[in-house]
């Protein structure tokens, strides 16, 4: 399930692309089937690297060709392990609101990317995220769960402010707000309650069949409840574009 778009991004052959936060690979995977660029990507969970691992390792193993470096490691946001400027493109996609050092995170995201360069943020969208606040106070107190929510202003403003400017915003994932908020109402664990069950066979189905019903549906919603909001921003251009 992907929340960037990655039509959005001028990825030209040679590009570095940094997932910051990659989770089991979702993006990482994307962009090297894009082939001719470079994938790094941390995580501070070491199953979750592990598991974005084994999916390079299997796609690269199936490609013909490809960029040159696939890599994740189990690092943190707020210490990043490269170079001032390292990258072509940043993606950070529902990290931040996880992140109790946020000024940090930012920071580090915003270092290691090369100026007039891509750096793509997604979160939580404040009212479905506070919906799910509502309905369950585990929800948002659980150890590493979410302990902020953004409003698009104060995310666009915190970024900028940091040194990039913002170039675009979208919606994603209208479909699966209704799924937590029947998870945190009925125990956001709560997996084999029924509805949940027949809920997530549902989102599996739609994410593997992409029909074309739900495609509509879900930009139809998306600008009323999507689950997340993505902001597509450029580092500070020395060239002033």
């Amino acid at each position: 399930m992907l929340t960037v778009d990655f039509s959005r991004l001028h990825l030209p052959e040679g590009s570095w692309v940094l997932d910051a936060g990659c989770g089991s690979g979702r993006h990482l995977s994307e962009a090297f089937r894009r082939r001719d660029v470079h994938v790094v990507g941390i995580d501070r969970s070491k199953k979750d690297a592990d598991t974005a691992n084994r999916t390079l390792n299997t796609m690269i193993g199936a490609a013909q060709d490809g960029g040159g470096i696939k890599l994740v490691s189990v690092s943190d946001i707020t210490r990043l392990p490269f170079q001032d400027e390292s990258f072509d493109v940043v993606i950070c996609s529902e990290v931040l609101e996880h992140i109790p050092d946020l000024g940090q995170a930012i920071s580090e995201i915003i270092r290691v990317l090369k100026p007039g360069k891509s750096l793509v943020v997604s979160v939580p969208r404040y009212m479905p995220e506070r919906i799910c606040w509502a309905l369950s106070y585990d929800y948002h107190h659980e150890e590493g769960g979410h302990i902020r929510i953004f409003r698009k202003k104060e995310l666009r403003e915190l970024l900028e402010n940091a040194g990039t400017r913002c170039i675009g915003t979208a919606w994603a994932h209208s479909l699966h707000s209704p799924y937590w908020w029947l998870k945190c109402l009925v125990g956001h664990k709560n997996d084999e309650f029924p509805l949940v069950r027949l809920y997530h066979r549902f989102l599996v189905w739609d994410i593997m069949k992409k029909p074309l019903l739900t495609r509509v549906l879900d930009r139809v919603l998306n600008p009323v409840i999507s689950k997340s909001i993505v902001l597509y921003l450029r580092k500070g251009d020395p060239y002033g574009a």
